[in-house]
């Protein structure tokens, strides 16, 4: 399945949650259509699981098939399913360059590491997914630091999460430990989403 291109604001008023992370997106709090006001239907549990997985799934921008391949690396992991799960999505690449503030979404994250722009410890990556452990240092190559796009993000970050370090001269930001599930989205229900893998 391709990556979703369509309308930002009416996926997040569809899904019921804030996909850009400032609540722009959900002014009018209820679904996109001529009748989405006044919509009053029941949810089934399946569609209550749907629903969860979809919210999840578009939060960090994956593909259907890509998005189950890591909930099924997340099960062999020791621990609860649906933390781990959460805790191998924050661990992406594209994820940790927009937690940093190098870029104002994910999508422009996954733009930079896909362009080049990115390095884990001193060597260029240019995959997205790619797996960051903890105790790896993210920067940004020498030629890309000047770049107006990614001044104007590091400018504009308003939150630097605890599970991060960032050292403003060096342009560099280190994974010092894994998130705690309190730090992540509270609007996400990951036991919902192992009940529908699970089903």
């Amino acid at each position: 399945m391709a990556r979703y291109t369509g309308p930002k604001f009416k996926l997040s008023r569809r899904l019921g949650i804030s996909l850009s992370g400032t609540g722009k997106d959900l002014k009018r709090p209820f679904p996109p259509g001529q009748h989405g006001a006044n919509q009053r239907r029941k949810v089934s549990n399946y569609g209550m699981q749907l629903l969860e997985k979809q919210k999840l799934r578009h939060m960090y921008g994956l593909g259907e098939k890509q998005f189950r391949t890591l909930f099924s690396k997340a099960q062999k992991i020791q621990g609860i399913a649906g933390e781990n799960f959460m805790f191998l999505l924050e661990s992406r690449l594209d994820n940790l360059v927009y937690r940093l503030g190098f870029a104002n979404s994910r999508a422009g994250a996954r733009q930079l590491v896909a362009h080049g722009h990115v390095t884990v410890n001193g060597k260029k990556v240019d995959i997205a997914s790619y797996r960051v452990s903890v105790g790896d240092v993210i920067g940004l190559r020498e030629r890309s630091r000047s770049m107006k796009s990614i001044k104007e993000a590091l400018e504009n970050r308003n939150h630097l999460p605890a599970y991060l370090e960032y050292a403003d001269a060096a342009f560099e930001g280190k994974y010092v430990r894994l998130p705690e599930r309190a730090e992540l989205s509270q609007d996400i229900d990951e036991k919902q989403i192992v009940e529908f893998y699970n089903r």
